[in-house]
């Protein structure tokens, strides 16, 4: 296994999609669909296979790509996709009169409704393809359940029909139409069914229901119950099915897709080629920025890019966004709602996933790299004048203003520095006041870090909201150094960051890594002060019943709690088992001050 796959097995996302394995010249060796691509894929490559065919494709793997959908069965489409247009050497072949089935909304008078695997432009509707004919089958036996629609090929123009040409048939007499053929059916009623049934297929439902909802009350009203609870269990059977999806329309054909999403140094960038109404090729890649270019004039030479490489001859291009980029004979697109839109979304996801991708292996392979990037990344979006290599990070810890306390944490290149945290224990503060011990401990801090000619860091982080920030403000002011350090404040509601002198907080992405390194500081300055916190109780509460006992040191009482664990426990000790800790003398003492303690309070 060569280290490029190593790298892909290590950063493969856990979501459905579709990976294709190449080898070493780049020719495509298999396509396969999975519900979790990280667990799928890896299965090849860690367990032992018993398939000879299977070993030998394994060990000609030379790199892997994927391609990312909403769901396995997009999954399932797209793999067919693929295969049927690659014919990679290790997959069934799958022919063209293989392909899976639409449901079709014909265009004519009185529209049919069937499945079909061939698609006539001739203005009729096509839905799905349906993987599993099984669903496409239940869907079409709902329809026929809920609704009257003629299944014979007539042609029921109204010229046919005025002049008595054809008569009803069985389906008629058994109920399942209601004859339009000799008019005994308006094409008003007729269309309003197939309004119904195209909401169906789609997985709009509201339309359907009204319209069982309106029929069951007329029963009703009308006093023919029988035929009321036959409509109630149509509407009964309609909410328990669950419409299925599809990766684009029939309709959207010959298309290419572009999009985009970058950060500081580099850009993400995903094509997707649209034929005959599903996707036939996808293709991610990275590239790194050399100058501050836009993401239009990325995505710009993309176009260019990609066309010439893969010879795209599309009519038209869809993108995220408008740019100033003219194609001859190319018509490009901006999707703002439905298939056309789903499917730019389709593709900004598989910029992100990819986007992650790299993330990992750059940190597995990079870690400097990886580094600079975040460093880089947390500058623009906090606008720093320089990147944060070294963040201090604040918290406050007391319990109804006892003990308190605050700690110090220090990030160096986005990690803790443990060895560089402080605590400090609050002096000149009585009470529980927020305000005035953050001012106490960040004046206290950097006068101490200036008196001993230490490095400033290049940020500092409150847990807090305005009011911290403001006394942390104060003390910087007092020491010159306002405007020599970066300081803000994050809020733990809604994770807002907040400014000095500025009153509305600035609220970054939940997914960025700028954020989540400042919940980090955040978090570990707040894990540290109550850790702290909480060992000063402890100390507290058995200083002020050992500390007392004559000629009994802080040494003896650390052993002491070291193996009894609790002052009760020291106190209902023998004589015996407190000399084999401390010795005879000073466990005689500790007997002797605990009787007269006993002793005085039944006195």
């Amino acid at each position: 296994m060569n280290e490029n796959v190593k790298l892909k097995l290590a950063s493969l996302p856990e979501t459905p999609g579709v990976y294709q394995y190449y080898n070493k010249n780049g020719d495509l060796l298999y396509v396969g669909k999975a519900k979790n691509l990280k667990r799928r894929v890896n299965s090849y490559f860690n367990k032992t296979h018993d398939s000879k065919r299977l070993r030998v494709l394994v060990s000609n793997i030379a790199n892997i790509e994927t391609i990312n959908v909403n769901t396995e069965y997009d999954a399932l489409l797209l793999e067919n996709n693929l295969i049927k247009e690659h014919q990679p050497r290790y997959n069934i072949l799958l022919k063209d009169d293989k392909t899976y089935p639409w449901i079709c909304i014909k265009n004519e008078r009185f529209p049919r409704i069937f499945s079909t695997r061939n698609i006539i432009k001739d203005g009729s509707e096509y839905y799905g393809p349906y993987s599993s004919i099984k669903i496409m089958k239940v869907l079409l036996g709902l329809i026929k359940e809920l609704y009257q629609v003629r299944t014979c090929t007539y042609d029921l123009s109204e010229k046919n029909i005025e002049n008595n040409k054809y008569k009803v048939c069985l389906e008629y007499h058994i109920g399942n139409c209601q004859g339009p053929c000799e008019g005994l059916q308006s094409e008003e009623e007729y269309m309003t069914q197939i309004n119904a049934i195209r909401s169906i297929i789609k997985g709009e439902f509201t339309e359907a229901k009204n319209y069982l909802v309106d029929k069951m009350s007329n029963f009703a009203a009308n006093l023919e119950f029988e035929k009321a609870q036959i409509t109630k269990d149509k509407l009964e059977t309609l909410q328990k099915y669950q419409a299925r999806t599809t990766i684009v329309s029939p309709t959207i054909s010959n298309v290419d897709v572009f999009s985009i999403s970058s950060d500081e140094e580099y850009a993400y960038i995903n094509f997707m080629k649209i034929y005959h109404g599903a996707i036939i090729q996808s293709h991610t890649e990275e590239w790194k920025k050399k100058l501050d270019e836009t993401d239009e004039d990325l995505l710009e030479k993309a176009i260019i890019d990609f066309s010439e490489r893969f010879q795209l001859d599309s009519k038209e291009i869809y993108i995220p966004f408008d740019i100033s980029l003219e194609i001859p004979n190319r018509k490009i697109t901006v999707p703002k709602i439905g298939e056309k839109k789903h499917i730019i979304d389709l593709s900004l996801k598989n910029t992100r996933i990819f986007r992650l991708e790299q993330l990992k292996q750059t940190k597995i392979v990079d870690p400097d790299r990886h580094t600079k990037r975040i460093m880089n990344q947390m500058k623009a979006d906090l606008t720093l004048p320089v990147e944060p290599r070294h963040i201090e990070g604040f918290d406050n810890s007391n319990i109804q203003g006892t003990n308190p306390v605050s700690a110090c944490v220090v990030f160096k290149d986005g990690k803790p520095s443990k060895k560089d945290y402080r605590i400090f224990n609050v002096k000149t503060v009585e009470g529980p006041n927020d305000f005035a011990t953050m001012e106490e401990v960040i004046y206290r801090r950097y006068s101490r870090v200036l008196a001993e000619g230490e490095p400033l860091p290049q940020l500092i982080l409150i847990d807090g909201g305005k009011g911290q920030l403001s006394s942390a403000v104060k003390s910087l002011d007092k020491l010159g150094l306002r405007g020599k350090i970066s300081i803000i404040g994050i809020a733990k509601r809604l994770e807002e960051i907040y400014y000095p002198n500025d009153p509305y907080p600035l609220y970054l992405d939940k997914t960025s890594e700028t954020l989540k390194v400042l919940q980090h500081v955040r978090d570990e300055s707040h894990r540290f002060g109550i850790t702290q916190h909480r060992n000063r109780r402890s100390n507290n509460t058995f200083k002020s019943e050992l500390d007392d006992i004559p000629g009994i040191g802080p040494q003896t009482i650390k052993e002491l709690l070291t193996i009894f664990k609790s002052v009760q426990k020291i106190k209902s000790a023998s004589l015996e088992e407190l000399t084999n800790v401390v010795g005879k003398s000073r466990a005689e003492k500790i007997k002797v001050y605990f009787s007269n303690e006993n002793n005085a309070n039944i006195g």
